[in-house]
């Protein structure tokens, strides 16, 4: 049973840095729909606005690549979208397997875009026996029994987890077990996993409570807003300074004594 991951260096073998290669996949999208188009060449700024990144960091990542572009014209865009892809490992097919066919396991399996982007979708796996065999996406869904046999004849090196997150840890360490270095976790938990196999979490929930965030600050910054509240205080005859005032912090006389894991935050949401 694995017990933690121990932190390795923030920069890989061929000394491309970790917030560049999480970048990598933001220039080939971009890149991918400007070849659909037959765009030839484009510049650093127009490929940076594309990608949602500074064009000075563009350049930054793209020197890592070996790859500077030709001033006034900009770089080729077929090259780039080879060289990028290979250093993503998309030149090659990789097997995956997606463990977990309930809702959110069989909308990946029904996504369209892993063969076009280098993977295939070696098995659907489920710990249900009612699920044993019946079609999802043109394939039967395999009992979790078959697991480790699925992954050595098939000789897959990424899993995904689509499971509940009471399960997900058991089947991590069953994936990593059975030679599964790459995880793409959707249950809402932390796994723990030996050190040389990655992880990379999609929390959906957890995005969404960023966006509530930044909505709610949108709405307390909205013009007047203050001096609407600040009215309306007055009206019911109240100072104006007490239509502002912020609620009471946790753990004082007015609040409900609370904490989140920091001591002073408050949780928004259990996981």
């Amino acid at each position: 049973m694995a017990t933690g991951r121990t932190h390795r260096p923030a920069t890989r073998s061929r000394g491309i840095p970790e917030a560049t290669v999480a970048r990598l996949p933001l220039y080939l999208r971009a890149l991918t729909a400007l070849s659909e188009r037959s765009v030839p060449t484009v510049s650093s700024e127009e490929l940076a606005a594309a990608a949602g990144v500074n064009s000075a960091k563009l350049r930054k990542d793209f020197s890592y690549l070996g790859s500077y572009g030709t001033r006034g014209v900009g770089y080729d865009v077929e090259y780039l979208v080879y060289q990028i892809s290979r250093e993503l490992g998309l030149t090659q097919d990789w097997p995956v397997v997606i463990v977990g066919i309930g809702n959110l396991g069989a909308a990946l399996a029904n996504y369209g875009g892993f063969a076009s982007r280098g993977f295939r979708v070696a098995a659907l796996i489920d710990a249900d026996p009612a699920m044993a065999g019946k079609p999802v996406a043109g394939m039967p869904v395999q009992h979790t029994d078959d697991l480790e046999r699925i992954i050595e004849e098939d000789r897959v090196s990424i899993g995904v987890i689509a499971t509940p997150a009471g399960a997900a840890q058991q089947v991590c360490d069953r994936l990593v077990a059975a030679g599964v270095t790459s995880i793409l976790n959707f249950a809402p938990t932390v796994l723990s996993v030996p050190d040389g196999v990655d992880v990379r979490k999609v929390d959906l929930s957890i995005e969404l409570q960023i966006l509530a965030f930044h909505e709610q600050r949108k709405a307390g910054e909205e013009p007047g807003a203050d001096t609407a509240a600040a009215s309306a205080g007055e009206a019911a005859g109240a100072p104006a300074a007490a239509a502002v005032v912020p609620p009471a912090p946790r753990g004082t006389a007015g609040g409900s004594g609370r904490k989140g894991p920091d001591g002073d935050v408050p949780a928004v949401m259990p996981a």
